[in-house]
């Protein structure tokens, strides 16, 4: 199936893998929560009914906290939602805590760990052309 519109995750290369894995969890809330990409719930054949989730593929990639912010930077002159984390977020301990953290970095100096982004699908690959795929 052929979407218009895409997801992308561009997670900080050098974290630790259970940090990769939060962050992308974190960073994929924020795109199911605001964009209309969750499709209906799913039901077994014993008819046990399960929550619904993101209708189509979510592409992770790997990138530098730099190029991240340059990508991020990107996106804003496009129409292009973006959802961030930063490494201030793994010492916090609840969400009013995460956004008076963020609040307290300007755009270029926020120490991006994650930058997840849903747009127009031509807009997105152009943004992320030359990243690599997570492994």
């Amino acid at each position: 199936m052929k979407y218009d519109t895409k997801v992308v995750m561009i997670i900080e290369e050098n974290l630790a893998m259970w940090q990769k894995l939060n962050v992308t969890a974190f960073l994929a809330t924020g795109i199911g929560g605001t964009q209309p990409i969750i499709g209906e719930p799913y039901q077994d054949g014993d008819g046990i009914t399960y929550l619904p989730m993101c209708r189509q593929p979510i592409i992770l990639y790997t990138a530098t906290a730099g190029k991240m912010k340059e990508i991020l930077i990107k996106s804003f002159t496009k129409e292009i939602q973006s959802v961030i984390y930063t490494e201030e977020l793994f010492e916090t301990k609840n969400d009013m805590a995460n956004r008076a953290k963020v609040a307290e970095f300007k755009t270029e100096a926020l120490n991006l760990v994650g930058v997840g982004l849903y747009g127009k699908k031509n807009q997105i690959d152009r943004i992320v052309k030359g990243l690599e795929l997570h492994p």
